[in-house]
């Protein structure tokens, strides 16, 4: 699926991405962990191609994809949850589910399954963006990301500042999309429970380096949460 090998990136004089490869799974869950500040998200970005990397190679379907645009990613089947959500205030819910279809041709329906897994966006098609909690905003931009039916779905902290009850509907939606097997999935959290109960693989950063990796259930047994407690 999405295979990154020796990935270096840096900002002015910092080394922020340290000769970082992993890779997702068709119908897996991949969780990567660690502090504030250690590379996570940039390691989203540079997958996307928001940031350009300086050495290495990225593949996706076996062909690499180092050197395309976002846009040209997110055409190749990527689709990508930003932290802080991003959606468009101003814009209704369906308004926005349509910016996920955005390269699509404009008679393309809205996919009845996202208000299947999102109910709570079904009711609102017609409100704006701006108008809904944090919580369902989240809900929103994951179900904007699937409009487009990505092979690989990346999250950047979907938890990240939203009530426990969305934080259950989110982690089920995220399982049960990972277990049709038919897309893979990688999120990056800072919430270690989440992420345990989510993670098929793990990856653990510090410092702009990959200093673990397993399988999700031996995070308990290697001691994952120690390792990314503040």
């Amino acid at each position: 699926m999405l295979n990154a090998k020796n990935i270096n990136q840096y900002y002015g004089g910092s080394h922020i991405l340290r000769d970082v490869s992993m890779e997702t799974r068709m119908g897996k869950v991949t969780v990567v962990l660690g502090r504030n500040g250690v590379g996570k998200t940039t390691l989203l970005k540079s997958l996307m191609g928001l940031i350009p990397i300086k050495t290495g190679t990225i593949e996706f379907d076996g062909k690499a994809i180092q050197g395309k645009t976002p846009y040209e990613r997110a055409r190749a089947g990527i689709g990508f949850v930003p932290q802080g959500r991003e959606i468009f205030a101003r814009l209704t819910v369906e308004e926005n589910l349509r910016m996920g279809l955005a390269y699509k041709s404009a008679s393309t329906p809205i996919p009845a399954e996202l208000f299947e897994l999102f109910p709570v966006l079904d009711q609102m098609r017609k409100r704006r963006g701006g108008d809904l909690s944090g919580g369902q905003q989240q809900q929103l931009a994951i179900a904007r990301a699937l409009a487009a039916k990505p092979k690989l779905l990346i999250l950047d902290e979907p938890t990240e500042g939203i009530q426990p009850s969305i934080i259950k509907d989110i982690g089920r939606v995220i399982r049960m999309l990972a277990d049709r097997g038919d897309m893979a999935i990688l999120l990056v959290e800072q919430y270690y429970d989440f992420a345990e109960e989510l993670a098929d693989d793990y990856l653990v950063m510090e410092r702009g380096e990959v200093i673990a990796r397993g399988a999700g259930s031996d995070m308990v047994t290697n001691g994952v949460r120690a390792m990314v407690a503040i």
